[in-house]
């Protein structure tokens, strides 16, 4: 009789304690000002070797944020002063991003399109580097822009729809009705003719 009740307290135990690692986040959701974009911190295992980090595990992220299905990861590597944005794809086109920098920093931001939203105009400014290994997830209905802090940034990011040149879109980046503060100098900045040549917030194609 006590074996059996060592070996059955022994498996509630076990049972228990395996639950625990399973449910285990990897990393820390952060909620922001703006609803349904999250800053997401993970877990870094470091020695004088270097470090591990798990950058993305799909329960705990649709536990957190939801099902989103990812589809395609991008890549850029950029200089000092490089504005990239602020982009979007508009309709069935649109793209949730999950952003994050593997070398360098940046400061990302995050512009609230969706008319319905309480914090339409709005936006979210993070930095992200790879010392703080930081991510930004932005869901659809955003437009999306970064700039670089560093000599270099290494920066990429997962998105949930391909990407379609018929359905992207660029606001300016200084537009005041967004009022993005750049903690860069506006003769330093580094823009590509597109960028430039950016639509007016009041003329940009929104969501509903």
């Amino acid at each position: 009789m006590q074996t059996f009740l060592f070996a059955f307290v022994k498996s509630i135990i076990i049972s228990i304690f395996a639950e625990n690692i399973v449910k285990r986040d990897i990393m820390e959701y952060l909620m922001t000002d703006i609803e349904g974009v999250w800053i997401l911190e993970p877990e870094v295992f470091g020695d004088s070797r270097g470090y591990f980090m798990e950058t993305y595990r799909q329960t705990d992220f649709e536990r957190h944020i939801g099902k989103v299905e990812f589809v395609q990861d991008n890549e850029s590597r950029s200089s000092y002063g490089v504005l990239r944005g602020l982009h979007y794809q508009r309709g069935e086109s649109s793209q949730a991003k999950l952003v994050r920098v593997i070398e360098g920093r940046v400061l990302d931001i995050a512009v609230d399109l969706r008319k319905s939203s309480p914090t339409f105009g709005r936006h979210i400014a993070v930095e992200l580097s790879g010392e703080n290994k930081r991510q930004l997830f932005i869901p659809r209905g955003f437009a999306h822009g970064f700039l670089v802090l560093s000599p270099e940034a290494l920066f990429c990011y997962k998105v949930d729809n391909y990407y379609d040149p018929k359905s992207e879109c660029s606001i300016r980046f200084d537009d005041p009705k967004i009022g993005i503060q750049w903690p860069i100098e506006a003769e330093k900045l580094n823009l590509s003719p597109k960028d430039l040549e950016g639509m007016a917030f009041g003329d940009a194609v929104l969501f509903d």
